[in-house]
């Protein structure tokens, strides 16, 4: 970046490109530390069963065996995010195939292995619960018959399998309905997504003489991570550290893992380092994944297309444990109107305990199953009333100044720009030739997410060369954060980038932020690091002005990093400043701006909300998705030809990471809508466990053209106006492709993914 460019606009390269082109970047596998141990993991046969007892002689008899850990040596408190109802290795009652029920420690990976086979475990086989119907069926046994006992951060839920309930509602639905003329309703099913990061979970544990531990880790949060590892382990939190590696991708995956706290504990239990890095097959069996979801809707409008009133049940799997499955399904309820003005809306929700792998939080957390049915409802909402499903959304989309489901105002709204953008782009694109036995098929989805939650902190200081330090607890997970955020911070300063160096994440050091999920980076730690930096501007400013006897009115910043007098050529360095400041006066320069998401919260005089989970969210942001489709007559196989993305990211600090963001966002969600799915037996092991089972789309199933069109519009809340764009592309995904199936074929699919035999199936019941 030459010193008169400006840095926010700017297609920077990652700072973390050429490292990790050239294979220097360090991961979590890399690590390695003196004397280092091995962890083996001794997982649960069994979907639901009772633990009576383990039998370690063999394993401990093994050459090169330092520790090993049990639910039996665990006393303190249950752990979890919002519910405490898990531990680091089962307790008393495995709930899952693939479960941790022991660990151990070895000198090689090899002995590890054979130490944690040779581990015996005493069962009392249940009868497992493998599905949502299963779960709330009556007489159903019971996963946590202790959940009334559990420390619990949210209320709601807790009869029989019932994680959590919840329900918002505005307006008078039932009189909604009532002056309605046409009435459509349906029931969509989604299925568990992996999140399937190219780098699976692991950790290296150290500790110190004095027993402080320290773990390099892999994760979206050192500060989540420092506060789980310390409450399971039972340790203050000034006795864990944690140092976050380069991180291969997270998706939501990576926001807390009991692998941490395992490593931990062998390392606390053994006085030497302990290194636990998942294989493909155990990182499917033990994280977690995307919630399956049953979604029922009923929307109704008027005759000239003026949507009036919707109905929705969503009913979500949580697998073992709660993990997040409350704010998941608090979020896809707030989801469920959609973009669009409907007066009148009640939407209702239960997360369910089943023996499967915990659910937790993925990219859209519960916006992709609401958007799925929603975008899809509008459709058959628009063929029932002979409409133009474009016109349908044109007519009803939000508007700025709207307030979003549950009250909140909206100040900043470009969802028709986007909706008209794709529909234009997709008219002046060049026809694709005619393909034999296939029919083509064109699909729109109009979508809305946010990008503002929680806490969060950036620290920036001037040095004595006049260039600058900024520190961030925000963990770039593969998305581009830690380029941004400096470009942010060097915009601020009018100085290039290379003058910015950007501190990795350790929880000693890093200011707090909550964690790299929901789209929060760029606008909740992107205004951190922009207040942070105006306040050292002030503070360097006022420095200046002192050394040229002015007034700090009379001042600018320069580019190249000077303070010069309006008019005038007069001017002094950040180098000069700093050392004035060091060695002469006022002492050295920084500044740190930290907050908590400060929006507007929901209103209860428009929403009646009963166990939400959440106190406020936003700042809202709105894309439309526009693709074509081929549908092969004969198999069901569906082909994604081409998509246009159209997005507001507010202000696009580095336009080419958010076109990579939509692209790579609509690449995962083709993957949600065509060939991924995992799937468990009537035993409740899990049978897609490899990349060979498990379908991700590659090269050849990906479009040729993914289009994105960036539609900034700045947000009047942010320093700079900016708005995440990291999830939202997914949402739209499935919706327009069922659309454009739909459009081709005259068939509604309804259960995801759209395998071609599912396709095939509801092409032949449409004919």
């Amino acid at each position: 970046m030459s010193g008169t460019t400006r840095a926010i606009g700017a297609s920077t390269p990652r700072l973390d490109a050429a490292d990790k082109a050239t294979g220097r970047a360090e991961y979590a596998d890399d690590v390695a530390r003196p004397g280092m141990l091995y962890a083996a993991i001794h997982t649960s046969p069994h979907a639901h069963a009772r633990i009576r007892g383990y039998r370690l002689e063999a394993a401990r008899a093994i050459p090169g065996v330092k520790a090993i850990v049990t639910g039996a040596d665990l006393a303190g408190p249950h752990c979890g995010g919002i519910i405490k109802d898990e531990s680091m290795v089962a307790r008393g009652k495995v709930r899952y195939v693939g479960e941790p029920v022991a660990a151990v420690a070895a000198t090689d990976p090899e002995t590890a292995g054979r130490a944690a086979a040779a581990i015996e475990v005493d069962y009392e086989p249940l009868e497992p619960v493998l599905s949502i119907d299963a779960a709330l069926a009556p007489g159903a046994p019971l996963l946590h018959e202790d959940y009334p006992s559990y420390v619990k951060t949210v209320q709601g839920g807790g009869h029989g399998n019932v994680v959590f309930e919840s329900t918002v509602e505005e307006g008078d639905v039932e009189r909604g309905f009532a002056e309605c003329d046409t009435i459509v309703e349906a029931t969509w099913e989604t299925q568990a997504q992996h999140h399937v990061y190219l780098e699976t979970n692991g950790c290296v544990a150290d500790v110190d003489a004095s027993g402080r531990i320290t773990l390099y880790a892999t994760c979206q949060s050192v500060h989540h991570i420092q506060q789980r590892v310390a409450e399971e382990l039972g340790e203050p939190m000034s006795r864990i550290r944690v140092r976050a590696t380069r991180v291969g991708g997270g998706f939501g995956g990576k926001h807390a893992s009991n692998i941490h706290s395992i490593a931990a504990w062998l390392a606390r239990a053994a006085r030497r380092p302990v290194k636990l890095v998942l294989s493909r097959m155990q990182d499917f069996e033990i994280q977690r994944s995307r919630h399956p979801a049953r979604v029922w809707m009923r929307t109704g409008a008027r005759r000239d297309g003026t949507i009036l009133a919707r109905d929705v049940r969503v009913t979500i799997d949580g697998g073992a444990y709660a993990d997040e499955s409350p704010p998941v399904l608090a979020f896809a309820l707030l989801m469920s109107r959609g973009p669009y003005r409907i007066p009148n809306v009640r939407a209702r929700g239960a997360a369910v305990y089943t023996n499967k792998l915990r659910a937790g939080s993925f990219r859209g957390f519960g916006n992709p199953q609401a958007s799925f049915a929603g975008e899809s409802q509008i459709d058959e909402l628009a063929r029932a009333l002979g409409l133009d499903p474009v016109e349908l959304r044109l007519k009803n989309a939000m508007r700025p100044g709207d307030t979003a489901f549950g009250g909140q105002q909206v100040p900043s709204c470009v969802l028709r720009e986007c909706i008209e953008r794709v529909r234009a782009a997709q008219r002046a694109a060049p026809p694709l030739a005619p393909r034999p036995g296939r029919r083509r098929g064109v699909g729109y989805a109009a979508l809305s997410h946010i990008s503002g939650l929680m806490g969060t902190a950036a620290s920036v200081q001037l040095r004595t060369d006049g260039s600058i330090a900024l520190a961030t607890g925000c963990v770039d997970i593969g998305q581009g954060s830690d380029t941004v955020l400096v470009q942010i911070c060097a915009d601020a300063l009018s100085v290039p980038i290379d003058r910015v160096s950007y501190a990795p994440q350790d929880s000693d050091s890093s200011p707090y932020n909550w964690k790299t999920a929901g789209s929060r980076s760029t606008y909740m730690t992107g205004r951190a690091v922009a207040l942070a930096t105006h306040e050292l501007r002030a503070k360097m400013l006022a420095h200046a002005g002192d050394m040229m006897e002015c007034a700090v009115e009379d001042l600018e910043l320069r580019p190249g990093g000077l303070v010069g007098l309006k008019g005038l050529p007069k001017a002094v360095s950040f180098k000069e400043v700093a050392l004035r400041s060091l060695f002469h006066s006022g002492g050295p320069i920084a500044a740190t701006h930290g907050f908590v998401f400060d929006g507007p919260g929901f209103d209860p005089k428009r929403a009646a909300i009963h166990q939400l989970a959440f106190a406020n969210l936003g700042v809202y942001t709105y894309g439309a998705h526009c693709v074509e489709v081929d549908v092969d007559e004969a198999t069901g196989a569906v082909e994604v030809r081409r998509a246009w993305c159209a997005h507001d990211p507010g202000r696009a600090i580095n336009p080419a990471a958010c076109e990579g963001q939509i692209q790579g966002g609509f690449v995962q969600g083709i993957g949600y809508a065509l060939t991924e799915a995992m799937h468990w037996n009537a035993e409740g092991w899990l049978t897609t466990t490899t990349l060979a089972d498990y379908k991700v789309p590659g090269v050849l199933d990906c479009p040729v053209e993914i289009l994105p069109i960036l539609l900034e519009d700045p947000d009047p809340t942010h320093p700079v106006g900016a708005k995440g764009v990291g999830e939202i592309s997914l949402v739209g995904a499935a919706p327009a492709i069922a659309n454009a199936v739909a459009d081709a074929t005259g068939a509604r699919v309804r259960r995801l993914p759209m395998f071609p035999e599912r396709v095939l199936a509801a092409i032949d019941a449409r004919a």
